[in-house]
């Protein structure tokens, strides 16, 4: 089956985010069920299965809201009834359906994807269509945090660059450095650090 260009980008990121395909069709208990796609996730997101419904020109009444929600309501009760924990994720591509489809946040959670701008070979046209992918399937992608950069004198540096320039420019840079550090670990780590860098300060006074 040839999925659409607007599929296949989602597929590609949710690939890149470590989801693996799961074979269609694929049995729950007695019951077969066959989506679009649908992935699992790994690691940290191994209960995670995300189906994905191609609502413009996919197949297996993916365009019909009555169908995708009796049939996504019924791998509800299959994964019921076989005590399973998977989190469903039912991501809608393409054009919204119909008012079926508002009673699916009862028993999954869903996400609509309606349109991206795409090339002619089907790609995201530029990091800014990438980013807008991203922020609408962000549930499902992994939290990247920026790493922290060294403090600079100016305070020009970063996630705590404004917290530096608020600073009075005679602050001991020392100190600042191991709070910054400490903050990371929680309240009692930064407390841990003021102490240290304090308790340093006060020996080499004495031996002063």
């Amino acid at each position: 089956m040839s999925n659409s260009p607007l599929v296949n980008v989602i597929l590609s990121l949710l690939h890149e985010a470590g989801y693996r395909d799961l074979a269609a069709p694929f049995q729950v208990a007695t019951v077969k069920f066959e989506f679009t796609a649908a992935l699992l996730g790994t690691d940290g997101r191994a209960l995670d299965l995300v189906l994905v419904v191609d609502t413009t020109t996919g197949e297996f009444g993916d365009r019909d809201s009555k169908q995708v929600r009796q049939r996504i309501e019924a791998l509800s009760r299959a994964l019921d009834v076989t005590g399973s924990r998977y989190v469903v994720t039912v991501i809608l591509a393409g054009a919204a359906l119909g008012t079926d489809i508002e009673f699916l946040a009862e028993s999954c959670r869903v996400l609509y994807v309606e349109g991206l701008p795409l090339d002619p070979e089907g790609e995201l046209v530029n990091d800014a269509a990438r980013k807008q992918l991203e922020d609408r399937i962000r549930v499902l992608l992994p939290l990247n945090l920026p790493s922290p950069l060294e403090l600079t004198d100016d305070g020009s540096g970063p996630a705590m660059d404004q917290l530096v320039q608020a600073l009075p420019v005679d602050v001991d840079k020392t100190l600042l450095a191991a709070v910054t550090a400490a903050s990371e670990d929680g309240e009692r780590a930064v407390t841990r650090a003021i102490a240290s860098v304090l308790g340093a300060a006060l020996v080499m006074e004495k031996r002063s």
